[in-house]
């Protein structure tokens, strides 16, 4: 009894393993499917080969690197980062990066937007001199660490 019952879990985990793998490698005939999910004469054979391989005691990694080594990476689902594809694992990083950059840029634009045109107005109104320096006063941004004023902001 307790014999059928390794028998049955070990074939439960080398059906998972072989499902885990197939689900990972690409149908080289069909292209957008699964070797799991695809039904063409390679797919099959595929997942023999792969049934083949858990049974002889190779590792997952082992697997994969002979399906690479015998179809080309393109197989497998998940291309590895080297210099060939380092520009497709890093182009979501790079496109955050410039979208928040220039979110912050058109932030700050606004915030400094604001005060020049309100010192515009207040440029063509006449004023006593009082007046514009307390105008002035107020419009005029506090500056930022260690940066220095723009030129026209200055007196």
């Amino acid at each position: 009894m307790a014999s059928e019952d390794d028998a049955v879990k070990k074939a439960m985990i080398v059906d998972a393993r072989a499902r885990n793998i197939s689900h990972n490698v690409r149908c080289t005939e069909c292209g957008s499917q699964s070797i799991e999910d695809s039904q063409a004469d390679i797919a099959i054979l595929l997942r023999k080969l792969i049934r083949d391989e858990i049974g002889a005691g190779k590792s997952d990694k082992e697997i994969y690197k002979k399906l690479e080594d015998e179809f080309g990476e393109t197989v497998l689902y998940t291309p590895k980062f080297d210099m060939q594809t380092a520009a497709l694992w890093l182009s979501p990083v790079l496109i955050a990066a410039a979208a928040a950059g220039g979110w912050a840029y058109k932030k700050h634009k606004q915030k400094t937007n604001v005060h020049i045109m309100a010192l515009d107005l207040v440029r063509g109104v006449s004023l006593t001199p009082k007046e514009k320096e307390t105008m002035l006063d107020i419009l005029t941004p506090p500056p930022s660490q260690g940066a220095r004023t723009p030129f026209w902001w200055r007196r």
